[in-house]
């Protein structure tokens, strides 16, 4: 199997294995399903827990003290529930669910969050798309357990469970590009047409929607082999002098 690592960003990367053989097509679709479940991890891993702390999110304001459901967003007669805590920031009821319940929430938004981190890059550990979905699964099902009655529709967590979120724009997978070495990766061709038919290749990767600059290059090292490495010259060239200075005539 080829392995791809793809990187966005420092934050933002993951390990995709596929076969020489797998078209270029299939290859971005699959990468780009993958990247969007992973940042929608990553945002529901943050804002589930300040639900799992500070219950649902508070109406926007229209600024007429009315929300666009007709809520009065400025209204404190609301009967605060036995799990009250307020937020420090303002953004949710304060209304929390059960303690219990809200244990379970963070435990499965932490396994989730696990699954997608970079940790897994450097433990050779490829993301797989039906292990997303499923931690996905596992969230909505921990927060319906926390609120069955359901989230309101402004809710952040609500947003993203749904795919009504707005956060960064996501990669289109009928257009989004893959950068390798500089060069494209054309989808109408098999992988190994630009990487070769060893299926032990290893390739860093980047995705860019259309119509973009192509992506700067990767390093050929880490920034923690360029330090050693520059150390280690920077030993030699010591060395080097401190041997010059010692057999200079005199």
């Amino acid at each position: 199997m080829v392995q791809i690592h793809v990187k966005q960003s420092e934050e933002r990367q993951f390990l995709y294995e596929c076969p020489a053989t797998q078209s270029v097509d299939t290859v971005i679709r699959d990468v780009v399903s993958i990247h969007s479940l992973q940042t929608r991890i990553q945002y529901l891993y943050i804002e589930g827990e300040q639900l799992s702390l500070y219950g649902p999110a508070k109406p926007h304001d229209n600024g007429e003290g009315q929300t666009p459901e007709g809520e009065d967003a400025s209204s404190s007669s609301k009967i605060r529930g036995p799990y009250y805590n307020e937020d420090p920031s303002g953004k949710r009821t304060g209304d929390a669910c059960n303690a219990k319940f809200a244990e379970a929430l963070r435990r499965t938004l932490s396994e989730a969050e696990a699954y997608v981190s970079k940790n897994q890059v450097l433990q050779k550990i490829p993301l797989e798309l039906g292990v997303l979905k499923d931690h996905v699964l596992n969230i909505n099902g921990a927060v319906m357990i926390c609120y069955p009655m359901g989230l309101p529709n402004y809710d952040p967590v609500q947003q993203l469970l749904c795919g009504t979120f707005k956060g960064e724009e996501p990669f289109d997978p009928d257009t989004a590009q893959l950068w390798w070495a500089g060069k494209e990766l054309m989808r109408d061709k098999k992988l190994c047409d630009h990487t070769g038919k060893n299926e032990k290749t290893k390739i860093i990767a980047k995705l860019q929607a259309r119509g973009r600059d192509p992506p700067p290059r990767e390093p050929p090292v880490d920034k923690e082999t360029q330090k050693a490495l520059m150390a280690w010259c920077y030993k030699q060239q010591h060395e080097k002098k401190v041997t010059l200075e010692i057999n200079k005539p005199a």
